[in-house]
């Protein structure tokens, strides 16, 4: 016996919008909440020189630095390590030699500064031909 006549049954269906606003709710978290590889260091390999070692060049003058920070020009140390004594005595190394080349020996414990220093102060002297001295492999 059937009483609701008139009444017709309704089939149920599945409302798709509300899933996918919740889907792209997730989402977007997701790639927010994500945290993406980062390099926590280089790996870099430093060449080593093959090369044999060639004769000094009259033009060259030579800067080592110790790992202390000494600065020694032409194998005599310096008072100070400033920039501007270090350009001061590599003119006097210089004397009246055209476009010299700097030679930098520097300890493996010295400073990145120290290098850097040596370098402007060739710029700051007119000296633009700088070069670094490496050991051979043993």
């Amino acid at each position: 016996m059937k009483f609701q006549r008139g009444r017709r049954h309704e089939e149920p269906e599945i409302n798709l919008i509300p899933m996918i606003d919740v889907l792209l709710v997730i989402i977007i978290f997701l790639m927010l909440s994500t945290t993406y590889s980062k390099f926590s260091g280089l790996e870099i390999n430093l060449p080593t020189a093959d090369a044999t070692k060639q004769a000094e060049q009259p033009n060259e003058i030579d800067v080592a630095v110790t790992a202390t920070g000494q600065v020694l020009v032409n194998k005599s140390p310096l008072t100070a390590n400033d920039v501007r004594s270090i350009s001061d005595a590599l003119r006097r190394a210089a004397g009246t030699r055209n476009d010299p080349v700097i030679v930098i020996n520097a300890d493996a414990k010295a400073t990145h500064q120290s290098v850097v220093d040596i370098m402007q102060a060739a710029q700051s002297a007119g000296y633009p031909h700088i070069s670094f001295a490496t050991q051979t492999p043993h």
